[in-house]
């Protein structure tokens, strides 16, 4: 579309209400009574200008302020459902079917919370959407107006068409004075003194001041953006690591999202509670009734794998030995590992082989409940195979058989065949806590529970946020937009001498109370007239 050329000469875009350079109204300028629309500085938007095909409607939607609220409300409603019932990082981490937890514990709600992805609402796509799209918006409304304006204040000349001044909301007009050089420079002199920017050309001035605070709202808006797109950047593998692992005492696991490159050996759990008979300590545990943990903490040892070969072991070196305490993580190459939980587990249980009969012992065996073995001689001829173990016993209705929740020992239970000199075909037993089944119900031998071994296995949590600086970022730079836009503003002042008056507008973009007074302040010491607020006169009437 052709550009509008005004009477002072400057191209203005298609669609400008005001010419960028003098003001002139372009559009509608037979209504000199209407004040002027300031909005923007009246300069041509491209969604209030084109609308022909896919790419401006598109435009235009995103443009919209309303579309920017709604994508905002929605947003919010979002994460305030996602509230409602824990998300799944902090759901017992020895849950295996998510989905059939959210419906015990919650019902029907749960069940729907899990179908429709609240159960892990941050990092779900549709929410990465509506995150994805408010910074469409944010971006495509800020060019939208940002550009023209720009343009618009970059422009701008001292003198003003004669429409212009007459239809801002600050006017009014004065004698022309005798001395014209005199009181043009009192008037420089006066207005710099309120900290204006002046500029004089051909009998006309332009004061203005607080001109950056028109940036405000677009720096938060960049603000904003770099802030969703931290947000965002939490999905891209790599950038955010938030990973459990759980070590028991003496074993050596790889760190998770370290790709196999760190490992880790948990040396001692320790769990300290404060003395009941320290003075300063007895009152206070004595009125809670119990020990008060004083102390978790992991003792570790830190290693990273050297050049690993396919099927071979990593070759480790250690890098360092640390005690983790809550609030103390271990630190390195941008991780950091967190005390977060600890439990007992049972680590080995022993038995006795037994004389049904008589009770005589006949053998002993300690099973190991993380690397349990087939076959276990106790000899003269006396030995038990293990044929099935079951770590977290359950029996299973639908298929009618034991079966297990998890590989952790928590209600381990076994599937024995015992084979004596007198039993050389075996004889089976089912044993678990509180249970010894046989499978004939006439066996000779028994099994007996002899002792439980515990360790401690300590709970942790692994972490690297590559995202947190660039959101770090972000906020900062949405409050310096929100200070600047907020306790600054944008004020002009014209003065032109036609013919044998002196006209005097004003315009800012807020706290038109605070320009008043300024206004006030100038014309009295410059014994003009009081400038006259258009817009009360139009409400008065």
């Amino acid at each position: 579309m052709e550009k509008i050329k005004c009477e002072c000469g400057h191209l203005n875009p298609y669609g400008t209400i005001l010419c960028e350079s003098c003001g002139k109204p372009i559009q509608d300028e037979t209504n000199d009574e209407k004040l002027l629309n300031m909005r923007y500085e009246g300069t041509a938007r491209r969604s209030q200008t084109y609308n022909t095909n896919f790419i401006d409607k598109t435009w235009n939607f995103f443009s919209s302020v309303k579309v920017g609220v709604w994508l905002i409300v929605i947003t919010l409603i979002a994460s305030a459902i996602g509230t409602i019932f824990p998300q799944k990082m902090y759901i017992p981490k020895t849950v295996t079917n998510v989905a059939a937890y959210y419906e015990d514990e919650y019902g029907v709600l749960g069940e729907i919370y899990y179908l429709l992805g609240f159960h892990e609402l941050y990092s779900s796509w549709w929410f990465v959407l509506l995150l994805g799209l408010i910074g469409v918006s944010i971006t495509v409304a800020s060019i939208d107006r940002g550009i023209p304006l720009y343009r618009s204040l970059k422009n701008q000349r001292v003198s003003k068409h004669d429409n212009f001044l007459k239809r801002q909301r600050m006017f009014g007009t004065s004698k022309r004075p005798e001395d014209e050089e005199q009181f043009m420079d009192e008037v420089v002199f006066r207005l710099k003194e309120k900290r204006y920017h002046v500029r004089r050309e051909n009998g006309n001035i332009l004061a203005e001041k607080g001109r950056f605070s028109r940036w405000g709202p677009y720096v938060n808006h960049v603000g904003l953006i770099i802030f969703l797109l931290g947000t965002m950047l939490r999905i891209v593998p790599g950038m955010y690591i938030d990973e459990d692992i759980w070590v028991r005492e003496g074993e050596t696991v790889a760190i998770k999202g370290t790709d196999h490159q760190y490992y880790l050996k948990h040396e001692k759990f320790v769990v300290e509670t404060y003395d009941p008979e320290e003075e300063r300590y007895a009152e206070a545990i004595k009125r809670v009734g119990g020990s008060v943990i004083k102390n978790y903490q992991s003792d570790v040892t830190l290693y990273k794998a050297g050049e690993k070969l396919p099927g071979a072991k990593p070759d480790l070196t250690k890098v360092k030995e640390y005690p983790i305490q809550v609030n103390r993580p271990l630190q390195f190459d941008g991780f950091s590992v967190y005390q977060v939980d600890y439990r007992q587990e049972m680590s080995e249980m022993s038995f006795q082989l037994q004389n049904k009969e008589t009770e005589k012992p006949v053998g002993e065996f300690t099973v190991d409940l993380q690397n349990p073995k087939d076959k276990y001689d106790l000899g003269n001829g006396n030995k038990v195979i293990l044929k099935d173990y079951y770590p977290d016993f359950y029996f299973n209705k639908e298929q009618g058989e034991p079966a297990t929740k998890t590989p952790n020992p928590n209600n381990p239970a076994f599937i024995f065949n015992m084979i004596t000199p007198e039993t050389p075909e075996g004889e089976i037993a089912f044993i678990g806590i509180r249970q010894n089944l046989e499978a004939s119900g006439d066996n000779q031998y028994k099994i007996a529970f002899n002792g439980v071994e515990t360790d401690f296995i300590t709970g942790l949590t692994v972490n690297r946020d590559y995202t947190l600086p660039i959101i770090f970022i972000g906020g900062i730079i949405f409050m310096i937009g929100v200070v600047q836009g907020l306790y600054w503003n944008h004020r002009r002042i014209w003065l032109k001498l036609k013919d044998d008056e002196v006209w005097v507008a004003a315009h800012t973009n807020k706290n038109w109370h605070g320009i008043k007074r300024e206004l006030s302040d100038v014309t009295s010491k410059l014994q003009l007239n009081q400038i006259i607020d258009q817009h009360d006169q139009e409400r008065k009437r």
